[in-house]
């Protein structure tokens, strides 16, 4: 049988380590489908509830697998709802390849259904998703499709989404060739210069002073954590992480300072007072990492990742800081490192939380909600947080597990986004190697919720090991703290009419376990329960609209009200 042109791009997928592809099905995109069926046995092709969380899904499975996620969609509406979960993968670095179907040929500019050709009138998809994406290209016929491919797949691999237009003619039409696709090969340069530079620098801090690392989401992504520590270690390094890179280097290993910036910890600000040199790795330090940090990153800084950092710096470009940081910490001495190893009778004292204002209202307290969760989650728990009051207090009190990953979206901290990529993730990490189910866990509020929290359905229909905790102040709360801050507390436009969550969970999905616990000590019990039941759990918790999350300028701002 002659292969189709969706044939050849499912096999190719496939042959890139692909396992899941991710998408919402239409007449456009419908070929493609057809063709992932009769390749069952080897990929699955899982449909979610709405495209932008099918994109976050092909995130969450490119973070969690080092790797690419595939999304796919078809034209019109379904394109257009890829472009907020596209510009967080594009704002983040993550691999993501976007297979998108188009309005046949010979109907562009003829009045098709959908059409996105920008003949006639119509807009033109090519123009915008080319500004998300590293590659964008309209596959015009079957014989050009193997060059467009190769491209975009390399683009991604270099960070980001790439996207393919696919008419539906096109995905239609045999292939000219049989030929297998051939991925391209990784091309990671070496900044000599850089590096160079970044050597005398660390020789020259390591000599007079202390040197702290700053280390960013790249860490994850390049899967670099054991070089990471290496490199601590032969440097004597205090570590502090960026908001979105906790899992990078353990809260109990030598010399870790907490979190940088909006959502940190004091620790990190004290040691970075007193070093010789700051280091970045795999961070470009945005507001919400250096936030609260201008004064003491100054001149003594360097860099080493994928781009130069948004503050001044001494940068050496790497694309696999895995292979770099090796290669800094043998250029370094490593035969002079000692490797520091935690004493379990002595353990680490976690940085300290950032005091916030007392809170009286209804429901259980962030941290509180927090540490529940610290102390329940097994060791190689994956945990996807959202944006708002809840990701901060997240992000500030978390205790990532061991072995588990933590992922939250801050490149455009779209509302929402935890629960697919949780989705993507757990279909990537689902199966421990000795065959056990390694759980999920999304910490969301219920504005998140209400956006994109639907996809519990995709997880009930699949089966999978995720459990979700959803903090229920009946508003957009970082809104609300906006508004009470900084406009007068005159008046709120973002309190909700109070809905029971858990309620209505247990009675859309009679199979899924739901619960809303309303004490801490009822909150443990759940969780434990939850996360030892296979397959979905839902919890919601209520908390207070009006409690401070630990999130520096609104605690700055609420000690100048006050």
């Amino acid at each position: 049988m002659p292969a189709r042109v969706v044939d050849y791009l499912v096999q190719a997928v496939s042959g890139l380590g692909v396992r899941h592809i991710f998408g919402v099905d239409g007449a456009n995109i419908e070929d493609l489908y057809d063709a992932a069926f009769d390749a069952a046995d080897h990929l699955t092709a899982v449909v979610a509830k709405h495209e932008f969380s099918a994109a976050t899904m092909a995130d969450g499975y490119a973070r969690s697998t080092s790797g690419l996620g595939v999304v796919c969609a078809t034209s019109g509406g379904g394109a257009m709802n890829l472009v907020a979960g596209l510009a967080e993968s594009h704002a983040s670095r993550v691999p993501v390849l976007a297979l998108v179907g188009q309005a046949p040929t010979d109907l562009e500019g003829l009045g098709a259904f959908q059409d996105s050709s920008g003949l006639a009138g119509t807009f033109d998809a090519a123009q915008l998703f080319d500004t998300i994406s590293l590659y964008c290209a309209r596959v015009e016929s079957p014989a050009s499709l193997p060059a467009h491919l190769s491209r975009a797949v390399a683009a991604a691999r270099a960070g980001g989404p790439a996207v393919l237009l696919l008419p539906k003619n096109v995905q239609q039409a045999e292939m000219e060739t049989e030929a297998t696709f051939v991925a391209p090969p990784a091309v990671h340069g070496r900044d000599e210069s850089g590096i160079d530079r970044l050597l005398e620098g660390l020789r020259a801090a390591r000599a007079v002073g202390k040197v702290v690392i700053i280390a960013g989401a790249q860490v994850a992504r390049d899967d670099a954590r054991d070089e990471l520590r290496e490199l601590a270690a032969v440097l004597d390094a205090g570590v502090g992480v960026a908001p979105d890179a906790k899992d990078v280097y353990g809260c109990a290993e030598h010399g870790f300072l907490g979190v940088a910036g909006s959502m940190g910890h004091t620790e990190l600000s004290d040691a970075l007072r007193g070093a010789a040199l700051c280091l970045l790795v795999g961070t470009r330090m945005p507001v919400t990492a250096r936030a609260g940090l201008e004064s003491v990153l100054g001149a003594s800084t360097a860099s080493v990742g994928a781009e130069p950092p948004y503050i001044p710096a001494v940068h050496a470009t790497s694309t696999d800081l895995a292979a770099t940081l090796r290669e800094l910490v043998v250029a370094l001495g490593i035969g002079d490192a000692r490797v520091h190893r935690v004493d379990p009778r002595r353990p680490r004292r976690a940085p300290q939380a950032l005091p916030v204002p007392s809170a009286d209202g209804p429901g259980l307290r962030y941290r509180d909600i927090v540490e529940t969760l610290n102390a329940t989650v097994d060791s190689d728990t994956d945990i996807f947080a959202d944006a708002g009051n809840t990701g901060a207090s997240v992000v500030h009190h978390l205790r990532p597990p061991r072995d588990g990953r933590f992922v939250v979206a801050l490149g455009m901290g779209g509302m929402g986004y935890a629960f697919g990529a949780a989705i993507g993730s757990a279909f990537a990490r689902r199966h421990r190697p000795d065959g056990t189910e390694r759980r999920t866990v999304v910490v969301a509020g219920d504005g998140a919720f209400y956006m994109h929290g639907m996809e519990v359905h995709t997880a009930v229909q699949y089966g999978l090991p995720l459990t979700f905790v959803v903090l229920d102040n009946s508003a957009h709360a970082m809104c609300v703290t906006r508004e009470q801050l900084f406009y007068g507390d005159r008046y709120s436009f973002n309190r909700f009419h109070k809905a029971h969550l858990g309620a209505g969970m247990a009675a859309m999905f009679p199979e899924l376990p739901s619960f809303s616990p309303k004490t801490r000590a009822e909150l443990d019990t759940v969780l434990r329960y939850c996360l030892e039941t296979a397959g979905p759990s839902f919890v919601s918790v209520d908390c207070d609209p009006d409690e401070i999350p630990p999130f520096i300028p609104f605690l700055s701002a609420a000690r100048r009200n006050s």
